[in-house]
């Protein structure tokens, strides 16, 4: 597991102005921000990938360099993983997308569950997989995000990037997805009866997008 802010970086002036109850109300930062930490983690995640080597024409020669060998298939969970997502894409930029609709459908007793309306992709068969989320709470959005998109598929290994996430999350995430590698902004102790992670940053989708009705 890698946790991107156990070492300072610029990454924790993204994070601290995505958390910041101020600079939320600039819906267009609050994006970006996500974007940007996109951007962070797939360089890192790219440092554990196999290269190839390769010869490049230039116009005075040949030079010799290492490439990524994969591309890999990049994936998130509407709505609120879209600029996270677009961080991946921007460095990732010959990669294909994978797309799932996900959401909480909370009951009468106050529970809820995690249904799936919408899967968008293409044959992940030996695939490396990234898939991204803003937040992860309980993990329960993810893993069944995960399970629905894999399907039959033998990938051939799974990246799940996340920027905020719980301890119980977590090891939810680890339970169901055992081989599945996670990179993480950062992990927040708590999670309240509803689900939400404290002190976290509020609703990601509603942040960067608008409150839904």
């Amino acid at each position: 597991m890698f946790v991107l802010t156990e070492k300072n970086s610029i990454a924790n002036h993204f994070l601290s102005e995505m958390r910041n109850i101020e600079t939320q109300k600039d819906r267009m930062r609050f994006r970006r921000n996500m974007e940007r930490l996109g951007e962070i983690f797939a360089y890192e995640i790219s440092k554990t990938l196999v290269y190839k080597n390769c010869e490049i024409d230039t116009p005075l020669g040949v030079s010799p360099i290492n490439i990524m060998k994969d591309q890999p298939v990049l994936a998130t969970i509407l709505r609120a993983g879209l600029p996270f997502h677009q961080g991946f894409l921007n460095y990732f930029d010959h990669a294909s997308s994978a797309f799932v609709s996900s959401y909480r459908k909370v009951r009468k007793k106050g529970d809820f569950i995690i249904k799936t309306e919408y899967i968008s992709s293409q044959d992940l068969n030996n695939k490396i997989l990234i898939i991204s989320d803003p937040m992860l709470a309980t993990g329960r959005s993810m893993v069944s995000s995960c399970k629905e998109l894999l399907g039959d598929y033998k990938i051939k290994e799974m990246h799940i990037a996340t920027i905020i996430a719980s301890q119980e999350g977590i090891a939810h995430v680890k339970a169901n997805l055992p081989h599945a590698r996670l990179w993480i902004g950062a992990i927040d102790e708590e999670l309240t009866s509803k689900a939400y992670i404290v002190p976290g940053l509020g609703d990601a989708g509603d942040l960067a997008f608008g409150e839904k009705i």
